[in-house]
């Protein structure tokens, strides 16, 4: 069979787009699995910090998290006047009426002067999402089978087990069970099984053994802070789930010793002289932190 120049030319053309379209694939692969790469929050030294305590931030058009009552405005450490504890609002629409009974003994006698309950000025762990409300630095250690995520107070530190489903039977404890997955740059995080010794907030909201959290880690500012979306259901104890975020920003530094000690009071890191220590040297004490 005889080709002409123009079937020849006709079939080189051919070949050349065919080429065009199979390379313009492969870079469009390449850069949408670029993209998609698990996000990295622990090179560098890198830590992750923001004020401590706080509240969460609602998101709009959705339930929101629990507030501070109007009628008795919080005052945090650091303002130059009598600092308070928070008190909940308990008219949000979205509680179960046993956990307003619960919150409202509770408030009750913080206003007549109880010292109101928090896991940092308790030594105790704080369980989740309220652990986001410590403020941090958080620290995170990444592996394709586990991500860590480390507070430096007290060295408290939480297991997510990647790409694998919840046991069948969690235990409750402090933290629960978290497992996770990327999607593409977020990492997603599940929660169950927590103690009932826990709180969700800093509000002292209680809640059951059905708390489900779902926490959802992304860069944002590019790269300069991470921004938790929250959501939180617990059938028995809420109406409705509700979302809420929070920010972090992104600091350098390597993780330091703050122990806690197993009373009302945080003691922080202790610096002693270059000498023993006297066996009458007190430890030096701050005041109980209201978060």
């Amino acid at each position: 069979m005889t080709f002409t120049s123009r079937q020849m030319l006709l079939a080189s053309a051919g070949i050349f787009v065919s080429a065009a379209f199979a390379v313009g694939a492969a870079v469009a692969a390449g850069t949408a699995a670029q993209s998609a790469s698990p996000p990295d929050f622990s090179s560098g030294q890198t830590a992750w910090q923001t004020g401590n305590g706080g509240a969460f931030t609602a998101v709009p058009g959705t339930p929101g998290p629990m507030t501070n009552d109007p009628a008795y405005p919080f005052v945090p450490n650091g303002r130059g006047i009598q600092p308070t504890f928070r008190i909940a609002d308990l008219s949000t629409p979205n509680l179960k009426q046993w956990a307003k009974d619960v919150m409202k003994k509770d408030n009750d006698e913080v206003i007549a002067g109880k010292i109101a309950y928090t896991p940092g000025s308790s030594c105790k762990p704080a369980g989740v999402p309220a652990f986001l409300l410590a403020g941090g630095p958080f620290y995170f250690v990444q592996s394709p089978k586990e991500v860590m995520i480390i507070m430096q107070g007290d060295h408290q530190v939480r297991h997510v087990y990647m790409g694998v489903p919840h046991s069948a039977n969690v235990k409750p404890s402090w933290y629960g069970e978290s497992v996770g997955r990327y999607e593409g740059d977020t990492l997603v995080i599940d929660t169950i099984g927590q103690s009932t010794k826990t709180f969700v907030d800093n509000y002292r909201t209680p809640h059951t053994e059905k708390l489900h959290v779902v926490e959802r880690w992304r860069m944002i500012d590019d790269g300069k802070g991470i921004e938790v979306h929250v959501t939180v259901d617990d059938p028995d104890t809420y109406n409705q789930p509700w979302q809420a975020t929070r920010q972090f920003r992104r600091v350098q530094g390597t993780l330091q010793e703050a122990a806690c000690a197993e009373s009302n009071l945080n003691f922080g890191p202790v610096a002693f002289p270059r000498s023993p220590p006297s066996r009458h040297l007190v430890s030096p004490k701050c005041a109980p932190v209201l978060l």
